[in-house]
């Protein structure tokens, strides 16, 4: 670590000089020996300048994912924004669009789901999108095809219903259990269940998953927060800051 660091900052010192104020391909072995020790000795007095080179180097690196990161967006708003299969909660005419990449085993999609909830109501006037995207293994898989089933068959109010449960839900994703679960929501779980293994939640789960490998979405949760791409866990106060931002 300290090796590389020393080295950007090395690097950093060397690019920032003009063109024609150093020439490393020009100095002898003598020369260059000394100019090493003359950066090293620098660097030894003021170790500072490693980590301002260091956050300079990660502002720029930031600033390059966010430019990189709006034009995937932009490129695709249709997938995000209209999809026509993804579950839309909070205010649908809302000001700002948050969309969520969620699994129901994840723990992080678990602590974040009161968190986006609590924003919503506070806020009042954010849309919220739900993209089911099932990464960490087959129960993942069974619990995301019960809850686009739900949306198909029994519409937008039923699958709140599950979607909040499935957070909550902590038993085997077996047809008994999430049957069960149904039938406790008040739903009718047969045609539910019977639709599970269809062709049309086959394609919501594909889409989702196509949409996040050409987004770099990797992880859950990950939000797209307005025209930011946030991959990764965000506490309330982030999420509140992020939403001012956007306002403004």
């Amino acid at each position: 670590m300290i090796r590389t660091l020393l080295t950007t900052a090395a690097l950093g010192a060397t690019l920032a000089a003009p063109a024609n104020a150093l020439d490393l391909s020009e100095m002898s072995d003598a020369d260059r020996t000394a100019f090493r020790a003359e950066v090293r000795a620098y660097l030894m007095d003021n170790p500072e300048v490693i980590y301002e080179a260091v956050a300079v180097l990660q502002e720029r690196e930031a600033a390059m994912q966010a430019a990189n990161d709006g034009d995937l967006l932009a490129d695709n708003a249709d997938a995000l924004f209209a999809d026509g299969h993804s579950w839309i909660g909070g205010n649908p005419d809302g000001d700002i669009t948050i969309v969520e990449f969620m699994d129901y085993r994840c723990g992080y999609c678990r602590k974040a789901f009161p968190e986006v909830e609590e924003l919503l109501a506070a806020d009042g006037n954010i849309r919220l999108i739900v993209k089911e995207f099932p990464i960490l293994g087959e129960a993942s898989v069974v619990s995301s095809r019960f809850a686009i089933a739900t949306l198909q068959v029994a519409g937008d109010d039923a699958y709140k219903q599950v979607h909040e449960a499935l957070i909550d839900f902590k038993g085997d994703a077996s047809e008994v259990a999430l049957g069960r679960l149904a039938s406790s929501l008040g739903l009718d779980a047969a045609p539910i269940l019977a639709h599970m293994g269809s062709d049309e939640v086959t394609a919501v789960i594909d889409a989702n998953r196509a949409l996040a490998s050409k987004l770099d979405i990797s992880g859950t949760p990950s939000f797209v927060m307005g025209s930011q791409m946030i991959r990764g866990y965000v506490p309330l106060e982030g999420m509140l800051e992020i939403v001012a931002e956007e306002r403004s």
